[in-house]
């Protein structure tokens, strides 16, 4: 890696630039294919650093309020004292590179796969502001993370704001703010980090990929345990067992009876006698099938014995 590409940041006596402006509420959502991205940066990360950081990218709303972090990608990075080196060159070819498969995300902020504010953040934070492709006039979020594998995972968000009576006299005068966070996830993504939350049940963790049976066994059973648990909770709530609010658990024992009341063995009946209209109708139709190409190919043979008797 050529240091020439480097761009050498130093702690400034002043700071030259105001910062945008924290007083607008802000709201940042998550997304698990970010966290895995930082999580296998830091695992390949150098015996030598405590963290690692890069960029992040995503989506903002029309009226900035909401920011949605959907990949991240790791950018190279030295920091010494009051200095920080950042592979510019690496970071525009990478960004460029994902922009033009991801065309609607853009820069959003960077992270950190540290939980404590570093002296260095500042710097880091003003290139994520100021740079070529940066979040300017927009605040650059800035994720921090727990990635030891040994803890339990956290993360925390902040944006930065200018603080002091004159900005540009003042050193230090960038301020992290905490923002609110959440995960967001879809179905497709729900099943994969369920999946990979099993494993930590094994001593090797490692678990196999169940097939599509296996996998709906496994939802029905969740979803009955969790029936059973509610409803249990809410008849002891009405009965006076347990304190709790009254409307609420009218409310989810209304719900509760729309569900029908079938033990296993009804269940399998039931499945099974659906299983045979299903097995009925799947005959019928390939066989419909293939009547109509026999009608078909004797179709054609009658055509072609036409043709040479002519």
């Amino acid at each position: 890696m050529s240091t020439g590409s480097f761009l050498h940041l130093c702690k400034p006596t002043t700071f030259s630039s105001s910062l945008p402006s924290a007083a607008t509420a802000l709201n940042v959502v998550v997304h698990p294919q970010a966290l895995f991205s930082m999580l296998d940066h830091s695992l390949r990360r150098n015996s030598d650093q405590d963290r690692v950081i890069g960029t992040l990218l995503g989506t903002r709303s029309e009226d900035g309020t909401e920011i949605e972090i959907r990949s991240a990608f790791a950018v190279p990075h030295a920091e010494a004292d009051a200095q920080v080196e950042i592979d510019m060159e690496y970071h525009k070819t990478m960004y460029n590179l994902y922009h033009k498969a991801n065309p609607k995300e853009i820069l959003v902020g960077w992270y950190a796969t540290s939980l404590d504010l570093n002296p260095l953040d500042e710097l880091i934070q003003y290139f994520y502001y100021t740079s070529a492709h940066g979040t300017f006039p927009h605040p650059a979020v800035h994720l921090t993370m727990q990635a030891d594998p040994r803890a339990e995972l956290s993360v925390r968000t902040y944006i930065s704001t200018s603080v002091g009576v004159i900005p540009e006299q003042v050193a230090d005068s960038c301020l992290f703010v905490p923002v609110p966070h959440e995960l967001r996830y879809s179905d497709a993504e729900r099943s994969g980090l369920e999946l990979i939350a099993n494993a930590k049940d094994f001593e090797s963790r490692e678990i196999s990929i169940v097939n599509d049976v296996h996998n709906l066994e496994n939802s029905i059973e969740q979803v009955l345990e969790m029936i059973d648990r509610v409803g249990k909770y809410v008849s002891s709530i009405i009965e006076g067992k347990q304190k709790g609010s009254i409307e609420v658990g009218k409310f989810l024992y209304s719900s509760l009876t729309l569900a029908p009341k079938v033990d296993a063995d009804e269940l399998e009946q039931l499945f099974n006698s659906h299983l045979q209209d299903v097995l009925l109708m799947v005959y019928l139709s390939n066989t419909l099938k293939a009547q109509v190409e026999l009608f078909n190919n004797l179709k054609r043979s009658q055509a072609m014995t036409f043709r040479m008797g002519v």
